[in-house]
Parts: structure tokens; sequence; C-alpha cells
């Protein structure tokens, strides 16, 4: 028995435990993380099983031309699903596995840059749909014309982080504006922000209750009849950091509460991690920093239509499947190009 097998062991037996429901918070942890293992285990012992089949028909085929198609078809099959493990087992970072708090926030050009910040905003959430994600928006800012100015969602799902960590970066959109009466073509961009939603009870994000200020403030946004009747909405201020969490999405100050802490507790952890970044990169020799003009993926639909990916080289002339939310080829190519190969293509 291999250590993943030992830990589903383990967290079975736990499960049989009297009163290990009595914890939901903690069950439910436990129930994820089972999940996780049991999406890794089952499917190696799959391909497993399967291989050891082709290999004894492989051995009474005998020259069989029909039995020798069946095998060819079982082998590619088995390569479907070689690659599919490969890929949980590149996700398996300490957050890869966690809920995903994403955001969206448009650049430098006004109702252009919020239309293009809400197509964004379209295709991550065409994408939760498509996978079977659980997506909702915790806090909005709409453009004074058009579009957004920011968004903040938190998307619920297996691996939620793991995938959506390939989107982190700067999006640019090149077309005819709609909202130019002369028919120009226009350049917009936005930033994409993806961290992973922190556990309350993460050691390794605690935060001093002495160091926060907290407003409440009447929401605007999306969220049902009676919305904007109370002051529900609030915004949690990190004070040493100056980081900005809020939540406006629930119509109780309490729960919006909850939710802002969730989103700040997530916001400090990725601060910390990108603070160790900075010392490694020192070490090791700056790298590509994401910034207006590097960005990360470019869509343009004028004068000619193509989405590529400038840190894989992944590209395709299909632009309406992506901006329906089909990335998945640009978020598998990511996942699986070495950190070294995308720095080089982002500085060519």
């Amino acid at each position: 028995m291999g250590p993943k097998e030992k830990e589903i062991a383990a967290i079975q037996a736990r499960m049989a435990q009297p009163g290990f429901w009595d914890d939901q918070d903690k069950a439910n942890r436990q129930m994820r993380e089972l999940r996780s293992l049991k999406d890794v285990v089952e499917p190696f012992a799959d391909c497993l099983k399967h291989l050891a089949d082709a290999r004894e028909f492989l051995g009474l085929a005998d020259g069989d031309e029909t039995m020798t198609r069946q095998i060819a078809a079982d082998i590619a099959a088995l390569k479907i699903q070689i690659d599919a493990l490969e890929l949980q087992a590149i996700l398996s970072g300490p957050y890869d596995a966690h809920n995903a708090l994403l955001g969206i926030n448009a650049g430098a050009g006004g109702t252009e840059s919020c239309d293009w910040a809400n197509m964004l905003l379209r295709m991550y959430t065409r994408w939760c749909d498509i996978r079977g994600f659980k997506c909702e928006i915790i806090d909005i800012l709409n453009g004074e014309e058009a579009g957004i100015k920011n968004v903040t969602l938190r998307i619920e799902g297996q691996k939620a982080y793991g995938y959506l960590k390939a989107e982190k970066g700067v999006h640019r959109l090149v077309r005819i504006s709609p909202f130019d009466s002369n028919k120009r073509r226009h350049t917009s961009f936005a930033s994409v922000e993806v961290i992973p939603e922190i556990e309350d009870d993460d050691a390794q994000m605690t935060i001093d209750p002495s160091q926060l200020r907290i407003d409440v403030y009447r929401a605007s946004g999306p969220g049902g009849q009676g919305v904007n009747t109370t002051d529900s909405a609030v915004r949690i201020t990190h004070l040493p950091t100056n980081i900005v969490a809020q939540s406006q999405k629930e119509r109780s100050q309490l729960q919006n509460k909850m939710q802002a802490m969730k989103v700040l507790r997530a916001r400090l952890y990725d601060l910390k991690r990108r603070e160790q970044e900075d010392v490694l990169n020192k070490e090791a020799g700056d790298k590509q920093k994401i910034e207006w003009g590097s960005q990360i993926r470019s869509y343009v639909l004028q004068p000619y239509i193509m989405v590529k990916d400038h840190r894989t080289g992944i590209e395709t002339g299909n632009a309406q499947k992506v901006l329906d939310g089909g990335i998945d080829d640009f978020i598998q190519a990511y996942l699986r190009t070495k950190p070294a190969d995308r720095d080089r293509r982002l500085k060519t």
C-alpha cells in the first residue's frame, strides 16, 4: 500500500469514528481531501489494469487483425487516461485543490477596458458552467457607461485554483470598438488576479484583529430585491499592508464580513507568497513581471481573428469559442510547460 492509499484508509477510519460530523467544516475539508486523493489513486489503478489487459490480449492476438485493431484502440484510450492522470499529478501544489478567488480589473482606457473586463467575466463564468464549478460574484464595481471596473469571483470546484492559476496576468484585446462612431481599431487591457481560498484555521495565515479596520456601506451590485436598503456591504482593510477586501453579495452584514475575511486571508497569503518569490528571483536573476505591456494572452478580433497565449505559443482562430469559455487548451498547455520556457517566450 502506497502513501496515498494509507492516507485514504486513515481518513476513512476517521469517518467511521463517532462525532466525525460534529465539526462540519473540518469534516468537509476531510471529505475534499479524500476526493482529491481518490481522484489520483483510482485512475492510476484503472490505468494499470487496462495496461495489464492490453498486454494479455497482445499475447493472445497471434496476428489476428481484429484483435490487433481492438488492442490499438484500447492503447489509444489508455494514452488519453495517462495524459489526464499526468495533468492531475501536475496539480499537486499545496493549494491546487482549493477553491479560487478570481479578480478582474479593467486597465486604462475607460469604457473600452471596462467592456473588455466584462467580456472576461462572461468567459470565466461560462468556463465554470462547462466544468460544473460553482461561481459567485462577491464584489463588483460597474463602469460609468458600460462594463465593469472590477469584480471578484469565488469559484468552487475540484482543483479550481490549480487550473485557474494559469489565467493570472494581463489579457489584451484588439478589436473595432463598438463605442467608436468612426469604427477605429482599439487595444484594451485587463488584469486577472487568481489566489487560493485559504481555510479559516490555516496556521500559516493568522490575522491580528487589532490590525483591521472594518467599514460598512450600502451595497450597489447584484444581490436581489432589497440589497440597497441597508448598510450590509463590508470593507475590511489590513492596516499594516493596506490590503483591502470587501463583500456585498449577501444581505447579512455578518455573512459579508465572513466572506470579506476569506478574501483578505487569501490576499495576505498571496502577498506572503510573492515576497518569498521575490527573494528567490533575486537569487536566480530577475524574471519577467506581470505588468501592462507584458500580456500573457492576446485576443485579436480585427484585422484578423486569433487568440494566442504568449507563454506557451498555443493559438487558435476560433476566438468565439474561447470567449464562450473554451480556455482548457490554454490552461493545460500552461500547466504542462516548464516555468523557464514560459519566461523565455514572454521575453522574446
